[in-house]
């Protein structure tokens, strides 16, 4: 799979400067999301990849899919089809919401656990981990019963495993050592 990141992030950059100028990050974080979503989408994929049509056919057709929208983002969106990067759109869109988490000093954090948490065992984690990562958490549960037990923490790069199945993990890879 090709790495899209270095070709986005500039493209996101400027995204989101323009939408802090204007005061729309939450419009554009939207419309981005949007956009990302129909790119993902198999038929619109092909569209895009389609060598005979113009870059201008391709940009007024996912134009057209994201209805009545802002001029700033179709001038945007019409920028990336000039330079033939509208297949890039669901990065841009990755790197901007890690711009707009971390211009909100939040993070999203991924909380996988063997059993369903209560609200006030999630408040309580979402506290600690708030007061150790320096951020707002924005907590995302999964339920994986494979776990048999505890849970396992990721936030960005950082993964904590204080499952079950990670510490037999760690005692049959001990045993064999």
């Amino acid at each position: 799979m090709i790495n899209n990141q270095p070709l986005a992030r500039p493209y996101a950059k400027a995204a989101f400067e323009l939408a802090t100028q204007t005061g729309q990050i939450d419009v554009w974080f939207a419309l981005l999301s949007q956009a990302a979503s129909i790119v993902k989408n198999p038929e619109m994929a092909e569209l895009i990849g389609n060598p005979k049509l113009t870059q201008a056919t391709k940009v007024e057709a996912l134009i057209s899919l994201l209805g009545d929208t802002d001029k700033a983002f179709c001038n945007f969106v019409a920028t990336l089809g000039e330079n033939d990067r509208l297949e890039v759109i669901p990065t841009i869109f990755e790197t901007f919401e890690a711009l707009k988490l971390e211009a909100e000093k939040s993070i999203t954090v991924e909380v996988e656990t063997a059993y369903e948490l209560s609200e006030e065992q999630l408040q309580t984690l979402a506290a600690s981990l708030s007061k150790r990562l320096d951020r707002t958490v924005n907590l995302q549960q999964e339920v994986n019963p494979a776990l048999i037990g505890g849970l396992v923490i990721r936030a960005g790069d950082v993964v904590i495993d204080g499952s079950v199945r990670g510490k037999l993990s760690q005692l049959a890879e001990a045993l064999k050592s």
